[in-house]
């Protein structure tokens, strides 16, 4: 009987601990949807907002200082995301977002090294055309919610 007890005690932890196992991963997930949507979002208005702020540069109501504050912040940005460990659920997503994000912090970059601003140059660069690409990486993430 001692046995039976013992057996089926062990049986019920080991059950109770995949369950608490199961639900770790369930909240890494979220949490990790929840990282990446606000991280694309702010990428999204980045680039909404890129191309006014060069105009604006142009009409000096914008300085460059504060044009370069706004591209030394995505950096730092887009490296706190990539510290980010991403559940096995969406590795794959993450690895594209990682991707995206290389290619932008190059373009970042390059533009900080050489100190140029023009519209037409961020309208070539790939900065806009990787950033705008964060709309279809938003709902591959919003889908791991389904």
């Amino acid at each position: 009987m001692k046995k039976l007890i013992l057996i089926s005690s062990i049986v019920s932890m080991i059950m109770l601990l995949s369950a608490c196992s199961f639900l770790d991963e369930v909240n890494q997930s979220i949490d990790y949807v929840q990282e990446a949507q606000s991280y694309l979002t702010e990428l999204s208005e980045f680039s909404e907002e890129l191309p006014q702020m060069v105009e604006d540069l142009k009409n000096n109501s914008v300085s460059l200082e504060q044009l370069e504050e706004q591209l030394i912040t995505l950096k730092e940005e887009i490296a706190q995301f990539n510290e980010i460990n991403a559940p096995a659920i969406a590795e794959e997503v993450h690895q594209e977002i990682l991707n995206t994000n290389e290619v932008l912090l190059e373009e970042v970059n390059n533009m900080l090294e050489t100190g140029e601003y023009s519209l037409e140059q961020i309208e070539n660069s790939e900065l806009l055309n990787t950033v705008n690409e964060v709309s279809s990486l938003l709902n591959s993430v919003e889908n791991l919610n389904q």
